[in-house]
């Protein structure tokens, strides 16, 4: 339970990272809402295009949020998993075609280069992929406590037989029992007593 409620604050925490990265500067301070989408997938590369809120890499972003908060709703380790893969492989594919586009990445000290957006997409990705691995699951709570119970003993008249199928365990008389069946002295069971014959009546 405490595992999981940490793991859904995480993954909330990746998923709002992820989602306002966009809004940040990615590259000499053009922000991430302004490169489209389609320029990822195009022979050309990265354009100086400007593209629409939805056209551009918001839209996987938020796409893995709504997949964070069905997995959190789900408690469903793979769902939050999967959203911290498609953050953490669009980031890494604009990544590589900025690079082809500017001849290579470069970050310096004046601003320039790489900014801020790219390393909160990095950090929410890293933080939905830990979260999922935070979280045990609908069923990991029960299944633990299963693991824990110890062992229910067999009953005696469980036991397997000496040939394999169970066997019901031999009755054994009580004590007082077997010595009425068998006759010995100090037993309970009845002895017969004589009497004398009632005198004849002529």
């Amino acid at each position: 339970m405490v595992r999981n409620v940490l793991g859904s604050v995480l993954a909330l925490i990746g998923a709002a990272a992820a989602v306002w990265s966009p809004f940040r500067a990615w590259y000499d301070g053009r922000l991430g809402r302004y490169y489209r989408l389609g320029d990822l997938f195009s022979g050309p590369g990265v354009t100086d295009v400007r593209a629409a809120l939805f056209a551009s890499v918001v839209l996987p972003f938020a796409v893995a949020a709504v997949v964070t908060l069905a997995g959190i709703l789900l408690r469903s380790r793979s769902l939050v998993a999967l959203a911290g893969v498609i953050v953490l492989a669009f980031t890494v594919l604009w990544m590589v075609r900025v690079g082809q586009a500017e001849s290579g990445l470069t970050v310096d000290s004046n601003g320039n280069g790489l900014g801020t957006g790219v390393a909160g997409a990095f950090g929410g990705g890293v933080l939905l992929l830990i979260a999922a691995l935070f979280m045990r699951g609908r069923g990991g709570g029960r299944r633990g406590r299963d693991r824990r119970l110890p062992p229910a003993e067999p009953e005696p008249g469980d036991r397997p037989g000496p040939y394999g199928p169970a066997e019901p365990a031999p009755y054994e008389a009580p004590p007082r029992e077997r010595e009425r069946e068998s006759g010995e002295p100090g037993s309970d069971a009845p002895t017969a007593t004589w009497r004398r014959p009632p005198p004849d009546h002529e």
